[in-house]
């Protein structure tokens, strides 16, 4: 008799497993039918465009950049010049991988510069260099991540505004690094670190090498994985992220100690550059920044922005300051024209933003 009703029971079991496995099947089907041909696919292709354009755009620039570089220097197109920008770029270029990353996710960071000023601090003292680069650049890397993890805390955790959060780091941040030097220049006497700079990868520079490493897994991690997508879900609308089951804040936290963790990087690349270590490195390291990331296509308001974009924005920064610097211009002169540029790049993204809603 329980054979009997066993059986019953099995069989409806199996029907209903069958339903759900079939009702799975429809949505998934249709999901798929949606994405390719639905609204939200178009509008995924419109913005994939729109970057595209911009970054065609960002290129047009530096081609302009150059001939105007060419005709006022007869040093620019050297390729001692060329390399030099290279360089330049590719400190502040890391600091600017992270950067992307916070501000899609719809934060600041105004603290990148002073931690890149502590984490080479901390890296050059003697206790530091006594065991040798791998300490240096564990220390450096742990600095920038511990100051990040503190600002994600804050943030995300404490409710704090992100502006007066990093603000207050960035404070605090290079006091300590001023208080750890005694005001002093820390040499680095570790060949290893200041081979850094100095090496070239098949004829390029090491440092340029670094930055397109930090660049490429940036870019994967921004657009290839869970991550990327849940920054650009965090930054666009929060409330609705955490509705679809995001944990907003450990993300906001770990999109902070991103930024830290390219901060160490970044004070690893300048230790090796300039062979010391100071309470002044990364000075308005925060302005160079926000405007390259802005520049590149990134909403201040998140949820959309593209990592080539900014790397693009950092090299239009830099090619500038060269020919600022080759035709002997005030530092003063520099930094009116970064602000113009600026204010400029958010009036456009103003106007773009309300042309889309229309």
């Amino acid at each position: 008799m329980s054979d009997q009703m066993s059986e019953p029971v099995a069989s409806s079991q199996e029907l209903a497993a069958e339903v759900t496995t079939d009702e799975q099947a429809r949505v998934e089907r249709a999901a798929e039918v949606a994405g390719e041909s639905g609204p939200l696919q178009s509008v995924r292709r419109n913005e994939v465009l729109s970057a595209m354009l911009r970054n065609v755009g960002l290129v047009v620039v530096l081609i302009l950049l150059a001939i105007i570089g060419t005709l006022t220097s007869d040093n620019f197109l050297t390729s001692d010049n060329l390399r030099n920008i290279l360089v330049s770029s590719s400190v502040i270029g890391v600091v600017v991988v992270g950067m992307t990353f916070v501000i899609i996710g719809g934060g600041i960071d105004l603290s990148v510069g002073a931690l890149v000023a502590l984490a080479s601090v901390w890296a050059t003292t003697v206790a530091t260099q006594d065991y040798g680069a791998a300490a240096m650049v564990a220390c450096a890397l742990l600095v920038g991540v511990g100051a990040g993890l503190v600002n994600g805390v804050l943030i995300a955790y404490g409710r704090l505004v992100p502006f007066i959060v990093t603000l207050a780091m960035l404070v605090s941040a290079r006091g300590l690094a001023a208080k750890m030097a005694d005001n002093r220049t820390q040499i680095v006497r570790v060949q290893t670190v200041i081979d850094i700079a100095r090496k070239d990868v098949i004829g390029v520079p090491m440092l340029v090498v670094i930055l397109a490493v930090v660049v490429a897994a940036g870019w994967v991690v921004l657009n290839r994985t869970t991550f990327g997508r849940r920054t650009f879900a965090i930054g666009g609308n929060p409330e609705a992220a955490r509705l679809a089951g995001i944990d907003v804040r450990r993300h906001t936290a770990s999109l902070y100690m991103l930024s830290g963790l390219c901060c160490g990087i970044a004070a690893v690349m300048l230790m090796a550059r300039t062979t010391t270590g100071s309470s002044t490195h990364g000075n308005l390291y925060e302005l160079d920044a926000i405007a390259s990331v802005i520049i590149g296509g990134t909403l201040l308001s998140g949820g959309k922005g593209t990592l080539i974009g900014s790397i693009l924005g950092v090299l239009v920064f830099q090619t500038i300051t060269n020919i600022f610097i080759l035709n002997n211009l005030a530092t003063e002169v520099q930094m009116i024209a970064k602000g113009l540029i600026i204010v400029a790049a958010v009036l456009l993204q103003s106007r773009t933003t309300r042309e889309a809603k229309t």
